[in-house]
C-alpha cells in the first residue's frame, strides 16, 4: 500500500515503512527502556493515560501491566496492529479531537523536537486539549549532547546495534538525523528531521501552548512533567529536579 510520507522524513529495510520513517518491524524488536518506570514513578496508580505516538506499544504494554488504562493514538494503522491490551486510534496526533479528558498524555519519542513548529505547536495543542484540570503532560526531550555527540553507537547486549550516524543542519534551526540499526537477519535506517531546543526555548515552546514545566523528572532533564498553565498540576510520585 502506497503512503505519502512527511517531507524530509525516509525510511529503509524490510516490512512497512510510517509517514514519519519508522519500520513496523524494526519498533516490533526494540525493547523498551527505563521509560514505564518513569511514567509509573508520577502516574497516579491506575490512572487513564493518552499515549500520543504509540507505535507497536513498546511503552503502552509494560504501562497496562501496571495497571494502567492505556488509549494508544498513532497515525500508522500497521503500527497499531501491533498493539493489545489497549484502545487504539489512528490519526496524527496534531489532529486528534476527542470529547474526553485523561490524567496524564504522554508525549514520548522526542516528538516535541519536530522539525516543523506548526506540527510542533499541534502536538502541544492536543496534549493540553487532552489532559484533565487535575492531570499533567509527560514529555520526553532530546539529551544536551544528542546533536554533538556524533557519530556514536549502542551495541545491546540482545544482540544488535544502533548507530546514530549524523546530524547536520539543513536550515531553520532544523537538523537532518540518519540513524542505522543493525540485526543479525536484517538491516534498517530512519531519516528524520529535528530541531534542538535547549532548556530555555522548550519552556518558551511549553508557555506559547499553554503549558508549563512544573519539574524534570530525571537529572538529565530529558523527562518533564508539564501542567496547565492554570492548573496545579497534581501531586507527583519521584523525585523531582528543581527548575531553574
Amino acid at each position: 500500500m502506497s503512503i505519502q510520507m512527511r517531507e524530509g522524513y525516509k525510511g529503509t529495510g524490510p516490512g512497512a515503512i510510517t509517514p514519519d520513517g519508522c519500520a513496523v518491524e524494526l519498533y516490533s524488536r526494540l525493547p523498551v527502556g527505563d521509560e514505564p518506570e518513569i511514567i509509573a514513578g508520577v502516574a497516579p496508580r491506575g490512572a487513564r493515560i493518552l499515549e500520543l505516538g504509540s507505535g507497536v506499544g513498546r511503552m503502552t504494554h509494560p504501562l497496562i501491566e501496571r495497571g494502567f488504562t492505556v488509549t494508544a493514538v498513532d497515525e500508522s494503522a500497521e503500527m497499531l496492529e501491533r498493539v493489545r491490551g489497549a484502545r487504539t486510534i489512528c490519526s496524527p496526533i496534531e489532529g486528534l479531537a476527542l470529547d474526553e479528558k485523561f490524567d496524564v498524555v504522554l508525549l514520548a519519542s522526542f516528538l516535541v523536537h519536530t522539525g516543523d513548529p506548526e506540527v510542533r505547536r499541534g502536538m502541544l495543542a492536543t496534549c493540553l486539549r487532552h489532559v484533565a484540570d487535575d492531570g499533567f503532560v509527560l514529555i520526553q526531550r532530546e539529551g544536551e549532547d544528542y546533536h554533538t555527540n556524533v557519530p556514536r553507537e549502542r551495541v545491546d547486549p540482545r544482540g544488535f546495534t544502533v548507530r546514530i550516524a549524523s546530524t547536520e543542519p539543513i536550515g531553520d534551526g532544523v537538523n537532518s538525523v540518519f540513524v542505522e540499526y543493525f540485526f543479525p537477519d536484517g538491516e534498517w535506517t530512519q531519516t528524520f528531521r529535528t530541531r534542538p531546543l535547549t532548556k530555555e526555548q522548550f519552556e518558551e515552546a511549553m508557555d506559547e501552548a499553554g503549558l508549563k514545566v512544573d519539574r524534570y523528572l530525571t537529572e538529565d532533564r530529558i523527562w518533564v512533567k508539564a501542567v496547565c498553565r492554570w492548573g496545579d498540576g497534581g501531586a507527583g510520585g519521584v523525585k523531582a529536579v528543581p527548575v531553574g
